[in-house]
């Protein structure tokens, strides 16, 4: 965190320096498509930016592994400032790239740190929201079974699992889980069809880190607990508690630092903390029991005030029935 922190300290907050300058040139580079929950989020906070004059930007959507270098390379020798991905699937071509391009700063979504001269990271850390929609999750259970589908079992989706199925507990130690992991970042009817084979098992909530997953708990009248970005509104009277990951804190100090020429190889991971804004919880009041709702709204402001850290655990959760 000391570096992320280092960096704030350099750049500040203010678009004042951004906005005062000719928009710097920044390009995204995402292996789903854009509407994908966490890519979407990366995709608004730099049309945020770009909407205030700061940036121009592009992207390249469906990018193949095998063809993720020869983006980077091409959005380098286009003279790009700025370049932002997801470099999970590949480290070692992604860095291999930057440090050919000293003279460009990336920004990738990654599990492991930064490097010199101009690879800094990002992540999604919204264990803390995510604790915090478990204990919803786990006052409203019935059957005391829970369904949960993800991705891929890696680093970040495991805490997100695992912070989820600790504030359930915290709040009912009876409840079980149900953990599948789909092997795809964008697969909504295999996710779908492992939600429908939780609910035949007795899970009456289901923990959608995938799409497809409320589409199921819509279509068979139970509750999901949503992940990343705010799907309410597409599944009204299901979407039972959210955490979501707001990406503009990172996305403004990359851009400001860019712009000020202070841009370093630094972990931006703890600008999703909600400290920083960068995460949030929300839960359907209409949905949930008032004293569930006020018992996780007070303990969001003990996170709030640093009074309790939610546990960080990498490990793959597991079923526990």
């Amino acid at each position: 965190m000391s570096a992320a922190l280092a960096v704030a300290a350099t750049v500040g907050l203010s678009h004042v320096s951004a906005v005062a300058a000719d928009p710097i040139k920044v390009a995204a580079i995402y292996t789903v498509p854009v509407e994908q929950q966490w890519v979407s989020r990366i995709d608004k906070a730099l049309k945020a930016a770009q909407e205030r004059g700061e940036i121009t930007y592009t992207f390249s959507e469906n990018v193949a592994n095998t063809d993720y270098e020869r983006v980077m390379r091409e959005y380098a020798e286009q003279g790009m400032d700025l370049v932002v991905g997801e470099a999970f699937a590949v480290e070692r071509a992604a860095r291999k790239v930057a440090a050919e391009y000293p003279d460009t700063a990336f920004l990738m979504g990654s599990s492991f740190g930064p490097a010199k001269p101009n690879f800094a990271v990002f992540d999604n850390w919204i264990h803390e929201p995510s604790y915090l929609s478990g204990m919803i999750a786990g006052s409203a259970t019935k059957s005391n079974v829970i369904g949960m589908v993800g991705g891929y079992a890696i680093p970040e989706v495991n805490r997100l699992m695992n912070a989820f199925m600790e504030g359930a507990t915290a709040v009912n130690p009876d409840v079980k889980f149900l953990v599948t992991f789909i092997n795809s970042w964008y697969d909504p009817p295999k996710a779908k069809e492992a939600a429908f084979a939780m609910i035949d098992k007795g899970a009456d909530i289901l923990y959608a880190e995938r799409f497809g997953v409320s589409d199921a708990a819509k279509e068979k009248e139970i509750l999901a607990i949503g992940n990343v970005i705010d799907t309410s509104g597409d599944y009204p009277g299901t979407i039972l508690s959210s955490a979501l990951w707001h990406m503009e804190p990172t996305i403004d100090r990359a851009v400001s630092a860019v712009v000020g020429g202070s841009f370093e190889p630094a972990d931006y991971g703890p600008y999703s903390f909600m400290s920083y804004g960068g995460g949030s919880f929300i839960v359907d009041e209409n949905l949930a029991d008032a004293d569930a709702v006020a018992a996780a709204k007070a303990k969001e402001q003990e996170i709030l005030d640093g009074l309790f850290r939610v546990n960080v655990n990498d490990s793959e959760p597991k079923s526990t029935m």
